[in-house]
């Protein structure tokens, strides 16, 4: 008999022909936002669950899943939405997709830097009201040649970033839980400290996973050790910034542009970020490319099949 998995969002058409193929998928034909209660219900019976960002499973769900469920496969590399340690007394395995997203999110990245510097929003705004007049000081931004890029959280993302940057004449800045090896390193210089990094950043890419740590890491006190003029961008998870302090910051002029791909209460967003003309936002885009999304889907389904087969998964978490 085939196993019983609850696929909690609508996938690429390959992937969930894949995932039917191995087991009796419960799909989710119409891509609707499942509840924690209607989660729980469709769990019944099943013996794994693949899930998004987009649901929270905490203790109270963990602790009301069946005793079958004994796999959680997170269709994405972050794990926040998941209480894994929850999990972990229940003897749930929960896995996420690290790799396959690392290039696609660090282009979305560079993008953000881009479009940050060169004033890309402003840009079109003026480009769709065809009331322009080009002149020698019209939209000038800020050129990245020269300038020195601070990578908050040297992993994957933030490494393909550096070797992106770097192709744009970038001085790369790091700071990470530990020191790379110099090979790694690849000449980028590492700061032992938030405070050492920020002040050298003409530029900042938070590129690190969203810990109790690193939440509102960039805040009113540490906006202050930015060089005046300095551009913010964030890849990784909207808990980093502190909002209220970032658009004060943006105002104030201390900080020169931002660029968000994530941010606190998505799809919502500070009200504040709106009225900033130099605010170049995304709809969280890191990994939307058919190539990434269809490798994600696809590991998070071998995740389950390698769990099922041999009661072990390499990309474990918990």
């Amino acid at each position: 008999m085939k196993k019983k998995v609850l696929v909690t969002r609508k996938l690429l058409r390959s992937n969930e022909e894949r995932a039917s193929k191995l087991w009796d998928a419960k799909l989710n034909l119409n891509d609707e936002v499942y509840s924690q209660q209607k989660i729980i219900e469709l769990s019944q019976g099943c013996d794994g669950i693949l899930s998004s960002l987009t649901e929270k499973i905490d203790e109270k769900v963990i602790n009301s899943l069946p005793p079958s469920v004994k796999i959680i496969s997170n269709f994405a590399v972050g794990f926040g939405n998941i209480d894994h340690q929850a999990a972990k007394k229940r003897n749930i395995i929960v896995t996420n997709t690290p790799d396959v997203l690392t290039d696609a999110t660090a282009e979305i990245a560079m993008l953000l830097i881009l479009g940050a510097c060169r004033r890309a929003k402003e840009g079109m705004e003026f480009a769709r009201k065809e009331n322009w007049k080009w002149s020698a000081d019209f939209l000038i931004g800020k050129q990245l040649t020269g300038s020195r890029l601070g990578i908050l959280g040297m992993g994957r993302i933030g490494r393909a970033l550096a070797k992106i940057a770097k192709s744009f004449g970038m001085e790369i800045h790091y700071r990470n839980r530990s020191r790379l090896s110099p090979e790694i390193e690849n000449g980028a210089k590492f700061h032992e400290s938030i405070k050492s990094l920020f002040s050298v950043s003409d530029v900042l890419s938070i590129c690190c996973p969203a810990t109790k740590e690193t939440k509102n890491i960039v805040n009113k006190e540490t906006l202050e050790y930015f060089p005046t003029g300095a551009i913010i961008t964030n890849v990784a998870r909207g808990d980093m910034i502190e909002d209220e302090a970032m658009v004060e910051a943006l105002a104030n002029r201390k900080i020169y542009a931002i660029g968000l791909d994530v941010y606190k209460g998505e799809p919502k967003i500070n009200s504040g970020y709106l009225n900033q003309s130099t605010a170049f936002i995304l709809p969280h885009l890191g990994s939307a490319t058919k190539k990434t999304r269809t490798a994600m889907a696809d590991l998070a389904i071998s995740n389950i099949d390698e769990f099922f087969n041999t009661g072990k998964c390499k990309n474990t978490i918990n």
